[in-house]
């Protein structure tokens, strides 16, 4: 054996290691965003194939932001993230209502989470292109991902007890005067009533609007 040989098959057997452990950590991650979208119904998988960017895991989601997710940034959730939304999912055990009144809270966090690090604490309530400020802002589609998206997060934590993710939901007819608009949707598991979750019509770090779906799709 040459000198320096065992040396250097000790540093290829270390480097190809590395490589398996990578190969097996992609793979796993590969697995559980499929496991994830599998989980998904058609119309909420298509919020994220219509832009091309995977669907939320329990450890991530994707932000759009910039108008039709034109901006997108990662939000890899911390031990302390989820602790934060545990804790504000919890006081909302008692009731159905407690409950969506908490999911608002979450929106709340989530706003204050992703606004300064992506510029949107500086958005404004029922931005479209007329704000002039794309890169500052939400547009309905990313706020019915966004917000989609961490519901699911939440979900997939076991943090709903009165409440499952609904289909996002879309409005809009020309001939009475109603803009197109998009949300997010929570479902009553004993009533089976759906919940708008819909924070694009509220500024910064304001609470989002939680209402029926019934009273929603009537509204200009």
């Amino acid at each position: 054996m040459e000198p320096g040989t065992k040396g250097r098959s000790g540093a290829i057997g270390a480097d190809f290691a590395r490589c398996a452990l990578a190969v097996v950590a992609c793979l796993s991650f590969a697995s559980a965003g499929h496991a994830a979208a599998a989980d998904l119904t058609s119309a909420q998988a298509a919020l994220y194939t219509s832009v091309s960017i995977f669907p939320p895991s329990a450890g991530s989601m994707t932000v759009c932001y910039g108008f039709v997710c034109r901006r997108r940034q990662m939000l890899d959730f911390t031990a302390a993230d989820r602790s934060a939304l545990s804790k504000i999912l919890a006081a909302g055990r008692g009731s159905a209502a407690a409950e969506r009144a908490a999911v608002q809270k979450a929106v709340i966090w989530f706003d204050r989470r992703v606004g300064p690090v992506i510029g949107t604490d500086k958005r404004v309530a029922n931005a479209d292109i007329r704000t002039l400020d794309a890169k500052h802002n939400f547009d309905c589609w990313d706020t019915t991902r966004n917000t989609t998206s961490l519901l699911l997060v939440l979900q997939d934590w076991g943090l709903f007890k009165y409440h499952t993710v609904g289909d996002p939901h879309y409005r809009g007819n020309p001939l009475v005067w109603q803009l197109p608009h998009n949300t997010a949707v929570l479902v009553d598991r004993a009533t089976k009533t759906e919940w708008v979750v819909d924070m694009w019509t509220r500024g910064y770090g304001e609470a989002p609007d939680v209402k029926p779906l019934a009273i929603w799709i009537k509204e200009d």
